[in-house]
């Protein structure tokens, strides 16, 4: 059996280690192919990760990053569909909400090769998104989604996807968590910030919702400016270029530094004192590391984080921004949203069950 993933931004890495560990620990007759389309094409966002997380090299890299929606979708397809036709994979598999995502789904369904969508049944239900749009369009052209929790499984359901198609296999990112926790590097320049350990603020701005509207990017620092805490930015490309193309200058109690890689960030999250930020990821990863979170969104996916008081979304309000990191929440949970800490294995079996199932109707229908 050939699987053919397409990944492309930092969440996706990490998820797909996850799995791609999982297909390396089974019987040797699952290959994969790893596709990398380039969308994060900075070193700090991508070579790293493949470093630290042990991920195999990329079969192939289409290094497509830097444009538009549209223009990265469209010559995303039109790469992604010749490999397809080179490769012949039995199946595609895609992660998470990001433009490669949509790509990834929409190249495979037209040539009608089946596609698995891991994460499957996520809904912010704010379609000005453009991360809703994808995961909306690639769970109604997927034939496995995997769902990481029952939310996610219920909306996949509302929408009308036939149970069949369906599986419950928990979060990628909870066997992440638990895997590399282990690994947390503390990073080098930490010390030279005059830092306390459980005494900073840990922030990340990256979603266009926020970079592409000045208004929002403003009111975000500047709440961050009135909680007159210390506030570790690792400054993401488009973030970077926003700020000076809107000639915002950044507080002086927040601290920007280059993108960190994964080990690095699961320390900054297990050491800071609260985090703020509008990545769907790093509001879960807050919580594996028994941290608040403060989301500078209209609304969020894990609506069962703010259920339990784990997680208070703020918009970009500086007000809110403001008084949520001075008095930040104390964590108290117990409760296992995400899963056991098991979904790779359950998604590489879930492969296997399949097959043996092609198996026996196509013997079957010999046999008749």
């Amino acid at each position: 059996m050939k699987v053919f993933t397409v990944i492309g931004a930092r969440p996706q890495f990490i998820k797909a280690a996850v799995v791609s560990r999982a297909i390396r620990e089974t019987r040797g007759d699952m290959e994969e192919v790893v596709v990398h389309t380039g969308q994060h094409y900075d070193a700090n966002m991508s070579d790293v990760f493949f470093d630290e997380l042990e991920i195999p090299p990329p079969a192939h890299n289409l290094g497509i990053g830097g444009g538009t929606h549209g223009q990265n979708t469209g010559r995303m397809l039109e790469k992604l569909e010749e490999l397809m036709l080179i490769e012949q994979p039995d199946w595609v598999l895609v992660y998470g909400d990001t433009d490669s995502t949509l790509a990834g789904a929409l190249a495979a369904s037209k040539l009608h090769i089946p596609v698995a969508h891991v994460e499957a049944g996520l809904r912010s239900f704010n379609r000005r998104m453009p991360e809703e749009i994808n995961r909306i369009l690639a769970d109604h052209v997927s034939a496995k989604l995997f769902a990481p929790t029952d939310l996610a499984f219920d909306n996949l359901r509302n929408e009308g996807i036939p149970r069949e198609k369906i599986e419950m296999v928990g979060d990628v990112m909870c066997d992440a968590a638990v895997f590399y926790k282990r690994r947390a590097r503390k990073p080098i320049w930490f010390d030279n910030l005059g830092l306390k350990v459980n005494d900073f603020v840990l922030c990340t701005v990256h979603r266009a919702e926020n970079t592409d509207d000045p208004i929002r990017m403003r009111g975000i620092f500047e709440g961050l400016r009135k909680s007159e805490a210390q506030v570790v930015l690792p400054l993401h490309p488009r973030t970077r270029g926003k700020l000076k193309q809107i000639g915002l200058m950044l507080p002086s109690n927040v601290q920007a530094v280059d993108p960190v890689g994964y080990l690095e960030m699961i320390w900054l999250e297990a050491n800071c004192r609260i985090v703020a930020t509008d990545s769907g990821g790093v509001q879960k990863e807050a919580y594996f590391n028994q941290k608040c979170c403060v989301t500078l969104r209209e609304e969020t996916e894990w609506v069962e984080l703010v259920q339990a008081g784990l997680n208070e979304v703020v918009g970009a309000d500086s007000e809110k921004i403001a008084a949520a990191l001075r008095c930040p929440r104390e964590f108290a949970s117990r409760s296992q949203f995400y899963g056991d800490g098991k979904a790779g294995e359950k998604i590489v079996s879930s492969f296997f069950n399949a097959e043996v199932g092609a198996e026996a109707v196509a013997g079957g229908s010999v046999q008749d």
